[in-house]
Protein backbone atom coordinates (compact mmCIF):
# COMPACT_ATOMS: atom_id res chain seq x y z
CA UNK A 1 0.00 0.00 0.00
CA UNK A 2 1.41 3.36 -1.01
CA UNK A 3 1.42 6.45 1.14
CA UNK A 4 1.58 9.74 -0.73
CA UNK A 5 0.99 13.02 1.07
CA UNK A 6 -1.10 15.64 -0.77
CA UNK A 7 0.56 19.05 -0.95
CA UNK A 8 -2.04 21.45 -2.33
CA UNK A 9 -5.58 22.59 -1.88
CA UNK A 10 -8.63 21.00 -3.42
CA UNK A 11 -9.63 22.37 -6.83
CA UNK A 12 -12.96 23.12 -5.16
CA UNK A 13 -11.22 26.38 -4.17
CA UNK A 14 -10.73 29.25 -6.58
CA UNK A 15 -7.06 28.42 -7.03
CA UNK A 16 -5.56 26.27 -9.73
CA UNK A 17 -4.11 23.01 -8.43
CA UNK A 18 -0.41 22.32 -8.36
CA UNK A 19 1.06 19.15 -9.74
CA UNK A 20 1.22 16.27 -7.27
CA UNK A 21 4.60 15.11 -5.97
CA UNK A 22 6.70 12.89 -8.23
CA UNK A 23 5.57 9.31 -8.09
CA UNK A 24 7.84 6.32 -7.68
CA UNK A 25 6.84 5.15 -11.14
CA UNK A 26 6.03 7.52 -13.99
CA UNK A 27 2.46 7.59 -15.30
CA UNK A 28 1.77 5.77 -18.52
CA UNK A 29 1.90 7.77 -21.70
CA UNK A 30 -1.73 8.02 -22.78
CA UNK A 31 -2.84 7.94 -26.35
CA UNK A 32 -5.85 6.84 -28.32
CA UNK A 33 -5.82 3.14 -29.16
CA UNK A 34 -7.64 2.96 -32.51
CA UNK A 35 -8.07 -0.81 -32.54
CA UNK A 36 -9.56 -0.89 -29.06
CA UNK A 37 -11.86 2.04 -29.75
CA UNK A 38 -12.98 0.52 -33.06
CA UNK A 39 -13.82 -2.68 -31.21
CA UNK A 40 -15.78 -0.73 -28.64
CA UNK A 41 -17.74 1.12 -31.32
CA UNK A 42 -18.51 -2.08 -33.21
CA UNK A 43 -19.84 -3.81 -30.11
CA UNK A 44 -21.75 -0.82 -28.75
CA UNK A 45 -25.18 -1.99 -29.79
CA UNK A 46 -24.68 -5.31 -28.02
CA UNK A 47 -23.66 -3.58 -24.80
CA UNK A 48 -20.21 -5.22 -24.93
CA UNK A 49 -17.39 -2.70 -25.09
CA UNK A 50 -14.42 -5.06 -24.84
CA UNK A 51 -13.91 -8.47 -26.50
CA UNK A 52 -14.64 -11.67 -24.56
CA UNK A 53 -16.09 -9.80 -21.57
CA UNK A 54 -19.73 -10.12 -20.54
CA UNK A 55 -21.65 -6.85 -20.47
CA UNK A 56 -21.61 -5.00 -17.18
CA UNK A 57 -24.70 -4.65 -14.99
CA UNK A 58 -25.18 -0.91 -14.34
CA UNK A 59 -26.65 0.65 -11.25
CA UNK A 60 -29.95 2.36 -12.06
CA UNK A 61 -32.16 4.53 -9.86
CA UNK A 62 -35.66 3.36 -8.97
CA UNK A 63 -38.47 4.89 -6.97
CA UNK A 64 -36.85 3.58 -3.76
CA UNK A 65 -33.21 3.24 -4.88
CA UNK A 66 -30.61 5.99 -5.45
CA UNK A 67 -27.41 3.97 -5.12
CA UNK A 68 -24.66 6.32 -6.28
CA UNK A 69 -23.76 9.98 -6.75
CA UNK A 70 -26.01 11.31 -9.56
CA UNK A 71 -28.24 8.22 -9.32
CA UNK A 72 -26.85 5.80 -11.90
CA UNK A 73 -23.58 4.23 -13.00
CA UNK A 74 -23.21 6.80 -15.78
CA UNK A 75 -23.64 9.69 -13.29
CA UNK A 76 -26.27 11.16 -15.62
CA UNK A 77 -28.34 12.72 -12.83
CA UNK A 78 -31.71 12.13 -14.53
CA UNK A 79 -34.78 10.11 -13.54
CA UNK A 80 -38.21 9.88 -15.22
CA UNK A 81 -39.99 10.43 -11.88
CA UNK A 82 -42.34 13.40 -11.72
CA UNK A 83 -42.50 15.73 -8.73
CA UNK A 84 -45.34 17.99 -7.57
CA UNK A 85 -44.91 21.65 -8.59
CA UNK A 86 -44.45 22.67 -4.96
CA UNK A 87 -42.60 20.83 -2.19
CA UNK A 88 -42.76 21.02 1.59
CA UNK A 89 -40.12 20.25 4.21
CA UNK A 90 -40.76 16.73 5.49
CA UNK A 91 -37.83 16.33 7.88
CA UNK A 92 -34.31 17.50 8.66
CA UNK A 93 -31.41 15.96 10.53
CA UNK A 94 -28.50 17.81 12.14
CA UNK A 95 -24.89 16.63 12.01
CA UNK A 96 -22.00 18.28 13.85
CA UNK A 97 -20.43 20.02 10.81
CA UNK A 98 -21.06 21.06 7.20
CA UNK A 99 -22.63 18.49 4.88
CA UNK A 100 -20.80 18.73 1.55
CA UNK A 101 -21.42 15.08 0.73
CA UNK A 102 -24.36 13.96 -1.41
CA UNK A 103 -26.98 11.41 -0.30
CA UNK A 104 -27.59 7.90 -1.60
CA UNK A 105 -30.48 5.64 -0.58
CA UNK A 106 -31.54 2.00 -0.57
CA UNK A 107 -33.81 -0.24 1.50
CA UNK A 108 -35.61 2.64 3.15
CA UNK A 109 -32.31 4.14 4.35
CA UNK A 110 -30.43 7.32 3.43
CA UNK A 111 -26.62 7.38 3.66
CA UNK A 112 -24.73 10.68 3.77
CA UNK A 113 -21.37 11.90 5.04
CA UNK A 114 -20.50 14.98 7.07
CA UNK A 115 -17.41 17.07 7.68
CA UNK A 116 -17.64 15.87 11.28
CA UNK A 117 -16.05 12.67 9.95
CA UNK A 118 -19.12 10.48 10.22
CA UNK A 119 -21.29 8.55 7.82
CA UNK A 120 -24.92 8.72 8.87
CA UNK A 121 -27.64 6.18 8.12
CA UNK A 122 -31.11 7.75 8.38
CA UNK A 123 -34.58 6.36 7.96
CA UNK A 124 -35.79 7.59 4.58
CA UNK A 125 -39.39 8.24 5.64
CA UNK A 126 -38.65 10.15 8.85
CA UNK A 127 -34.97 11.20 9.00
CA UNK A 128 -34.50 9.26 12.24
CA UNK A 129 -30.89 8.19 12.80
CA UNK A 130 -30.45 4.42 12.52
CA UNK A 131 -26.67 4.34 13.00
CA UNK A 132 -23.51 6.37 12.48
CA UNK A 133 -19.91 5.44 11.76
CA UNK A 134 -16.91 7.63 12.58
CA UNK A 135 -14.37 7.41 9.74
CA UNK A 136 -11.82 9.57 11.56
CA UNK A 137 -11.65 12.42 9.02
CA UNK A 138 -14.08 14.72 7.19
CA UNK A 139 -16.32 13.03 4.63
CA UNK A 140 -17.01 15.15 1.55
CA UNK A 141 -17.30 12.41 -1.06
CA UNK A 142 -20.76 10.93 -1.60
CA UNK A 143 -21.11 7.34 -0.41
CA UNK A 144 -22.04 4.39 -2.64
CA UNK A 145 -24.42 1.53 -1.91
CA UNK A 146 -25.65 -1.65 -3.55
CA UNK A 147 -28.31 -2.17 -0.88
CA UNK A 148 -26.34 -4.70 1.19
CA UNK A 149 -23.15 -2.67 1.64
CA UNK A 150 -22.26 0.99 1.73
CA UNK A 151 -18.85 2.36 0.71
CA UNK A 152 -17.56 5.62 2.15
CA UNK A 153 -14.26 7.52 1.85
CA UNK A 154 -12.76 10.46 3.72
CA UNK A 155 -10.28 13.28 3.16
CA UNK A 156 -7.44 11.28 4.71
CA UNK A 157 -7.76 8.81 1.83
CA UNK A 158 -9.46 5.87 3.56
CA UNK A 159 -12.14 3.90 1.72
CA UNK A 160 -14.35 1.66 3.85
CA UNK A 161 -16.99 -0.97 3.24
CA UNK A 162 -19.73 -1.05 5.90
CA UNK A 163 -22.76 -3.25 6.35
CA UNK A 164 -25.75 -1.18 5.19
CA UNK A 165 -28.07 -2.50 7.87
CA UNK A 166 -25.79 -2.20 10.91
CA UNK A 167 -22.82 0.04 10.01
CA UNK A 168 -20.37 -2.72 10.90
CA UNK A 169 -17.00 -2.35 9.13
CA UNK A 170 -16.12 -5.10 6.67
CA UNK A 171 -12.84 -3.72 5.30
CA UNK A 172 -10.87 -0.54 4.77
CA UNK A 173 -8.21 0.50 2.27
CA UNK A 174 -5.97 3.58 2.53
CA UNK A 175 -4.46 5.31 -0.49
CA UNK A 176 -2.61 7.96 1.53
CA UNK A 177 -4.11 10.85 -0.43
CA UNK A 178 -7.30 12.90 -0.26
CA UNK A 179 -10.48 11.36 -1.69
CA UNK A 180 -13.01 14.05 -2.62
CA UNK A 181 -15.10 12.26 -5.26
CA UNK A 182 -17.56 9.41 -5.04
CA UNK A 183 -16.69 5.80 -5.72
CA UNK A 184 -18.59 3.85 -8.39
CA UNK A 185 -19.44 0.16 -8.63
CA UNK A 186 -18.46 -1.90 -11.69
CA UNK A 187 -20.52 -5.09 -11.74
CA UNK A 188 -19.35 -7.61 -14.30
CA UNK A 189 -22.01 -9.60 -16.09
CA UNK A 190 -22.07 -13.35 -15.89
CA UNK A 191 -21.47 -13.49 -12.15
CA UNK A 192 -17.98 -11.95 -12.20
CA UNK A 193 -16.69 -10.13 -9.15
CA UNK A 194 -17.62 -6.51 -8.67
CA UNK A 195 -15.05 -3.71 -8.40
CA UNK A 196 -15.21 -0.43 -6.51
CA UNK A 197 -13.57 2.37 -8.52
CA UNK A 198 -12.37 5.55 -6.82
CA UNK A 199 -9.92 8.34 -7.67
CA UNK A 200 -7.58 10.23 -5.36
CA UNK A 201 -5.35 13.26 -5.07
CA UNK A 202 -2.33 11.12 -5.86
CA UNK A 203 -3.62 11.18 -9.47
CA UNK A 204 -4.56 7.50 -9.48
CA UNK A 205 -7.79 5.67 -10.23
CA UNK A 206 -8.08 2.58 -8.03
CA UNK A 207 -10.13 -0.58 -8.58
CA UNK A 208 -10.74 -2.69 -5.48
CA UNK A 209 -12.53 -5.99 -5.21
CA UNK A 210 -15.88 -5.05 -3.67
CA UNK A 211 -16.21 -8.10 -1.44
CA UNK A 212 -12.79 -8.06 0.23
CA UNK A 213 -11.16 -4.74 -0.62
CA UNK A 214 -8.21 -6.24 -2.48
CA UNK A 215 -6.50 -4.04 -5.04
CA UNK A 216 -7.20 -5.25 -8.61
CA UNK A 217 -5.61 -2.52 -10.74
CA UNK A 218 -4.57 1.13 -10.81
CA UNK A 219 -4.47 3.75 -13.56
CA UNK A 220 -2.26 6.83 -13.30
CA UNK A 221 -3.06 10.33 -14.53
CA UNK A 222 -0.83 13.42 -14.41
CA UNK A 223 -2.63 15.32 -11.63
CA UNK A 224 -5.36 15.09 -9.02
CA UNK A 225 -8.61 13.21 -9.58
CA UNK A 226 -11.26 15.30 -7.85
CA UNK A 227 -14.49 13.81 -9.23
CA UNK A 228 -16.06 10.39 -9.58
CA UNK A 229 -15.56 7.91 -12.43
CA UNK A 230 -18.60 7.34 -14.64
CA UNK A 231 -19.28 3.89 -16.09
CA UNK A 232 -20.68 2.91 -19.47
CA UNK A 233 -20.60 -0.81 -20.14
CA UNK A 234 -17.03 -1.93 -19.52
CA UNK A 235 -15.59 1.58 -19.79
CA UNK A 236 -14.70 3.92 -16.93
CA UNK A 237 -14.57 7.65 -17.74
CA UNK A 238 -12.93 10.09 -15.32
CA UNK A 239 -11.82 13.70 -15.52
CA UNK A 240 -8.48 14.85 -14.19
CA UNK A 241 -6.80 18.04 -13.08
CA UNK A 242 -4.37 17.29 -15.92
CA UNK A 243 -7.18 18.69 -18.15
CA UNK A 244 -7.87 15.29 -19.70
CA UNK A 245 -10.94 13.12 -19.87
CA UNK A 246 -9.58 9.61 -19.41
CA UNK A 247 -11.32 6.55 -20.84
CA UNK A 248 -10.07 3.23 -19.47
CA UNK A 249 -11.13 -0.39 -19.31
CA UNK A 250 -13.03 -0.98 -16.08
CA UNK A 251 -11.96 -4.62 -16.33
CA UNK A 252 -8.20 -4.15 -16.09
CA UNK A 253 -7.44 -0.40 -16.13
CA UNK A 254 -5.89 -0.34 -19.59
CA UNK A 255 -6.08 3.07 -21.31
CA UNK A 256 -8.48 3.47 -24.23
CA UNK A 257 -8.29 7.25 -24.80
CA UNK A 258 -7.27 10.51 -23.15
CA UNK A 259 -9.00 13.61 -24.50
CA UNK A 260 -7.47 17.02 -23.74
CA UNK A 261 -10.21 19.51 -22.80
CA UNK A 262 -7.89 22.49 -22.42
CA UNK A 263 -8.23 23.11 -18.66
CA UNK A 264 -8.41 21.15 -15.46
CA UNK A 265 -11.53 19.15 -14.67
CA UNK A 266 -12.84 19.25 -11.11
CA UNK A 267 -16.30 17.85 -11.85
CA UNK A 268 -17.47 14.32 -12.53
CA UNK A 269 -18.41 13.47 -16.12
CA UNK A 270 -21.82 12.17 -17.13
CA UNK A 271 -22.05 9.45 -19.78
CA UNK A 272 -25.10 8.53 -21.82
CA UNK A 273 -25.81 7.14 -25.31
CA UNK A 274 -22.13 6.73 -26.19
CA UNK A 275 -21.13 10.26 -25.18
CA UNK A 276 -19.41 11.84 -22.18
CA UNK A 277 -20.20 15.37 -20.96
CA UNK A 278 -17.97 17.34 -18.59
CA UNK A 279 -17.19 20.95 -17.72
CA UNK A 280 -13.78 22.47 -17.01
CA UNK A 281 -12.06 25.46 -15.41
CA UNK A 282 -11.83 27.34 -18.72
CA UNK A 283 -15.60 27.99 -18.80
CA UNK A 284 -16.28 25.19 -21.27
CA UNK A 285 -18.71 22.27 -21.33
CA UNK A 286 -17.33 19.52 -23.54
CA UNK A 287 -19.05 16.58 -25.25
CA UNK A 288 -16.84 13.63 -26.25
CA UNK A 289 -17.78 10.74 -28.56
CA UNK A 290 -16.57 7.67 -26.68
CA UNK A 291 -16.54 5.53 -29.82
CA UNK A 292 -13.86 7.72 -31.44
CA UNK A 293 -12.31 9.68 -28.58
CA UNK A 294 -13.09 12.96 -30.40
CA UNK A 295 -14.76 16.11 -29.13
CA UNK A 296 -18.24 16.35 -30.67
CA UNK A 297 -18.94 19.90 -29.49
CA UNK A 298 -17.93 22.57 -26.99
CA UNK A 299 -20.21 25.01 -25.25
CA UNK A 300 -18.38 28.16 -24.19
CA UNK A 301 -19.74 30.26 -21.37
CA UNK A 302 -20.20 33.85 -22.51
CA UNK A 303 -19.31 35.22 -19.07
CA UNK A 304 -15.80 35.50 -17.72
CA UNK A 305 -15.23 33.52 -14.56
CA UNK A 306 -17.89 30.99 -15.50
CA UNK A 307 -16.01 27.80 -14.69
CA UNK A 308 -18.02 24.58 -14.49
CA UNK A 309 -17.37 22.81 -11.19
CA UNK A 310 -20.87 21.32 -11.27
CA UNK A 311 -21.43 17.88 -12.79
CA UNK A 312 -23.95 17.89 -15.66
CA UNK A 313 -27.36 16.25 -15.71
CA UNK A 314 -28.20 14.61 -19.04
CA UNK A 315 -31.37 13.24 -20.58
CA UNK A 316 -32.17 12.33 -24.20
CA UNK A 317 -32.57 15.97 -25.24
CA UNK A 318 -30.65 18.33 -22.98
CA UNK A 319 -27.63 18.80 -20.74
CA UNK A 320 -28.04 20.99 -17.64
CA UNK A 321 -25.06 22.22 -15.62
CA UNK A 322 -24.31 24.83 -12.97
CA UNK A 323 -21.59 27.46 -13.24
CA UNK A 324 -19.60 29.75 -11.00
CA UNK A 325 -21.07 32.64 -12.98
CA UNK A 326 -24.21 32.23 -10.87
CA UNK A 327 -26.30 30.62 -13.60
CA UNK A 328 -27.72 27.24 -14.53
CA UNK A 329 -27.10 26.47 -18.21
CA UNK A 330 -29.26 24.22 -20.40
CA UNK A 331 -27.97 23.16 -23.83
CA UNK A 332 -28.99 20.72 -26.57
CA UNK A 333 -27.44 17.30 -25.94
CA UNK A 334 -26.93 16.72 -29.66
CA UNK A 335 -25.27 20.01 -30.61
CA UNK A 336 -24.41 22.03 -27.50
CA UNK A 337 -26.63 24.92 -28.64
CA UNK A 338 -27.98 26.95 -25.74
CA UNK A 339 -31.64 26.52 -24.81
CA UNK A 340 -31.80 28.75 -21.75
CA UNK A 341 -29.94 30.04 -18.71
CA UNK A 342 -31.32 30.77 -15.25
CA UNK A 343 -29.91 33.48 -12.98
CA UNK A 344 -29.43 31.81 -9.60
CA UNK A 345 -27.72 34.83 -8.09
CA UNK A 346 -24.86 32.82 -6.57
CA UNK A 347 -22.28 30.28 -7.82
CA UNK A 348 -23.74 26.88 -8.64
CA UNK A 349 -21.15 24.22 -7.79
CA UNK A 350 -23.86 21.78 -6.75
CA UNK A 351 -24.90 19.33 -9.46
CA UNK A 352 -28.47 19.52 -10.80
CA UNK A 353 -30.86 16.60 -11.12
CA UNK A 354 -33.45 16.18 -13.87
CA UNK A 355 -36.70 14.68 -12.53
CA UNK A 356 -39.27 14.22 -15.28
CA UNK A 357 -40.17 17.65 -16.65
CA UNK A 358 -38.30 19.55 -13.92
CA UNK A 359 -34.71 20.20 -12.89
CA UNK A 360 -33.59 20.84 -9.30
CA UNK A 361 -30.34 22.34 -8.01
CA UNK A 362 -28.75 24.05 -5.02
CA UNK A 363 -26.56 27.16 -5.00
CA UNK A 364 -23.93 28.81 -2.82
CA UNK A 365 -26.51 31.16 -1.28
CA UNK A 366 -28.36 28.18 0.20
CA UNK A 367 -31.34 28.29 -2.12
CA UNK A 368 -32.81 25.02 -3.42
CA UNK A 369 -34.66 25.66 -6.69
CA UNK A 370 -36.89 23.73 -9.09
CA UNK A 371 -37.25 24.88 -12.70
CA UNK A 372 -39.29 23.73 -15.67
CA UNK A 373 -36.89 21.73 -17.83
CA UNK A 374 -38.24 23.03 -21.14
CA UNK A 375 -38.48 26.69 -20.19
CA UNK A 376 -35.99 27.31 -17.37
CA UNK A 377 -38.71 29.13 -15.43
CA UNK A 378 -38.77 28.89 -11.64
CA UNK A 379 -41.48 26.61 -10.23
CA UNK A 380 -40.45 26.50 -6.57
CA UNK A 381 -37.60 27.43 -4.24
CA UNK A 382 -36.65 27.09 -0.59
CA UNK A 383 -34.01 29.00 1.39
CA UNK A 384 -31.86 26.66 3.50
CA UNK A 385 -29.62 29.46 4.77
CA UNK A 386 -26.21 27.96 3.95
CA UNK A 387 -24.44 26.80 0.80
CA UNK A 388 -25.50 23.66 -1.05
CA UNK A 389 -22.39 22.24 -2.73
CA UNK A 390 -23.40 18.63 -3.21
CA UNK A 391 -25.86 16.91 -5.50
CA UNK A 392 -29.43 15.91 -4.65
CA UNK A 393 -31.15 12.55 -4.45
CA UNK A 394 -34.69 12.03 -5.74
CA UNK A 395 -35.97 8.88 -4.06
CA UNK A 396 -39.03 7.62 -2.21
CA UNK A 397 -41.04 10.65 -3.33
CA UNK A 398 -38.52 12.93 -1.60
CA UNK A 399 -35.81 15.37 -2.67
CA UNK A 400 -32.87 15.06 -0.26
CA UNK A 401 -30.08 17.62 0.08
CA UNK A 402 -27.20 18.41 2.42
CA UNK A 403 -26.15 21.92 3.41
CA UNK A 404 -23.18 23.73 4.92
CA UNK A 405 -25.36 24.46 7.95
CA UNK A 406 -24.73 20.83 8.97
CA UNK A 407 -28.20 19.57 8.19
CA UNK A 408 -29.71 17.02 5.84
CA UNK A 409 -33.11 18.07 4.43
CA UNK A 410 -35.92 16.08 2.82
CA UNK A 411 -38.71 17.69 0.79
CA UNK A 412 -41.88 16.09 -0.56
CA UNK A 413 -45.61 16.58 -0.94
Amino acid sequence: MRTITPTAQSPNTSQRPRRPPRRRSQPRRLRLRPAAVACAAALWGAGVLLPSIAAAEPLRPRADFWPVFRGDSGLAGAVPLSLPPRLSLRWSFRTAAAVKSSPVAAGGRVFIGSSDGKLYCLELATGRKLWEYDTGAPVEAPPLTDGAAVYVSNLEGTLLRLDAATGRKRWEYGIGARIAGSANLFRRGGGGKSLVLVGGYDGTLYALEAERGRLEWTYDTDNYINGAPALLGNLAVVGGCDAKLHVVSAVDGKPMAAVDTGAYIAASPAVAAGRAYVGNYADRLVCVELGTGKIAWEYRNDRQGGAFFSSPAVDSEVVVVGSRDGRLHCVEASTGARRWTFEAGAPVDGSPVIAGSAVLFGAADGRLTMLGLQTGRELWSYELGAAITGSLAVVGGLVIAGSDDGRVYAFGE
